[in-house]
This record gives C-alpha cells, sequence and structure tokens, in this order.
C-alpha cells in the first residue's frame, strides 16, 4: 500500500468520523507507529484523533495496553 493511498484512506476515515462525532485512538505494534504518521499528515486531524499507543516489545504491551 502506498503512502498516497494511506492518506487518502486516513482522511476519509477522519470525515467519517468527524460526522458522527466520534474520536479515534489506536494500539499499534509492528507497523511502529506507521498508522498514527498516515493520519497525522491529514491536515486537521487533531479535530478527530486523539493519540496513538506504539508498544513493540511483548513486555511493553502487557504493562502499558494489558494485552
Amino acid at each position: 500500500m502506498t503512502e498516497s493511498v494511506l492518506t487518502s484512506l486516513s482522511a476519509e476515515l477522519g470525515s467519517l468520523l468527524l460526522s458522527k462525532r466520534l474520536f479515534f485512538t489506536s494500539a499499534e505494534s509492528c507497523t511502529g507507529g506507521w498508522v498514527g504518521r498516515s493520519i497525522t499528515s491529514v491536515p486537521g486531524s487533531s479535530r478527530w484523533f486523539s493519540c496513538s499507543f506504539v508498544t513493540y516489545s511483548n513486555k511493553s504491551k502487557t504493562e502499558i495496553l494489558g494485552v
């Protein structure tokens, strides 16, 4: 998947969330923060993107996310 496709999908997600007055939060691991980066590349994403947790090690996933 290309970066432009991810940005386009992120913008579509943002439009949908705004229309429903919802926010998006992500928990990433093997993507290493790529989801959060794609979302924050969309102008105005702070209106619908709350935060992202990037927990790569099993220890951090357990301690921070409880999984």
